[in-house]
């Protein structure tokens, strides 16, 4: 795909964004096909298995996903490298793919109904097409290089603009948070951020938090410990709905790094001015690449 720009560079040329469509009927097509057995197995006797930690957990369904979107995306666009959160790197084509196969485990597992399948197409380090499906409420965000979408309606997203009268989703702090950033520190951080927003939620899935704030159900969301097949496909669709990404590096990558690879985030919605929440984040980050440097 060629990645040429129009005049002031905001607009793509119609091949480019042409490709861009094709990709994104891909991503939604791959999520689409692990609906049935996702709801089948949902609030189910599911078995669960951990990986790093009592704190990340894993399915069998998620590995089974994975794989049946794998499949979907190589008969469909052959030219793909896939990047699965169960299966690794995999493919050397083009077309570099991330996929969640369900970004909320616990949540699936214990038969919490916000979990999602995340699948983004990355070409030349530009995320160009995404997907996130939540196959409990039937919801699909999508984005081509234009716009965004809930089941096909144009996307736009509406924050308040006062942090006191606002929602803030995080995951922040879970254990890993304790041990990065010392636990009164972070009770701190929490304690301020639960003070200052009208209201807090932790509901437990970062793509599918991000594409709230896209479709103006929540105002804003942060996290500190995200992974590519996390966000690609939510970047894409907030920005596309007029919202703002501010990626965090935390210390783990370089300054400058493309914003879906950073492992922190701040997704605000249009219209979003939130300076506790910035500088929140900011200490966090700063602090972080402190101890990185140290």
């Amino acid at each position: 795909m060629k990645n040429r720009y129009l005049g002031d560079q905001s607009q793509f040329d119609e091949e480019t964004v042409a490709r861009s469509k094709q990709l994104s009927e891909i991503a939604k097509g791959a999520a689409l096909a692990v609906h049935d057995p996702l709801i089948m197995a949902f609030r189910s006797n599911v078995a669960v298995d951990y990986k790093v930690d009592l704190h990340d957990v894993v399915t069998v369904h998620d590995k089974q996903a994975e794989n049946t979107i794998r499949t979907f995306i190589l008969e469909h666009e052959p030219d793909s490298a896939i990047m699965g959160e169960e299966g690794g790197q995999t493919g050397s084509g083009r077309i570099q793919w991330y996929v969640d196969p369900i970004d909320g485990t616990s949540n699936f597992a214990r038969g919490l109904a916000f979990w999602c399948v995340s699948v983004a197409a990355v070409v030349d380090d530009r995320v160009v097409a995404g997907a996130i499906y939540d196959p409990v409420t039937e919801f699909m965000f999508s984005a081509d290089l234009k716009f965004s979408y809930l089941n096909g309606t144009e996307l736009k997203s509406r924050s308040i603009p006062d942090e006191t009268h606002a929602t803030l989703i995080t995951g922040y702090p879970v254990a890993r948070d304790f041990r990065l950033d010392g636990r009164e520190v972070a009770l701190r951080n929490f304690g301020e951020l639960v003070e200052t927003f009208s209201t807090l939620r932790r509901p437990g899935s970062a793509a599918l938090s991000i594409a709230h704030v896209a479709a103006g159900w929540a105002d804003a969301a942060t996290g500190f410990g995200v992974n590519a097949w996390d966000v690609a496909a939510a970047t894409l669709i907030l920005k596309n709905a007029g919202g703002r990404y501010d990626p965090l590096t935390l210390g783990r990558v370089p300054v400058g790094a493309t914003d879906f690879l950073c492992p922190g985030y701040i997704a605000t919605g249009q219209g979003a001015a939130y300076p506790t929440l910035e500088r929140v984040a900011n200490r966090i980050c700063e602090t972080r690449i402190a101890k990185a440097a140290a």
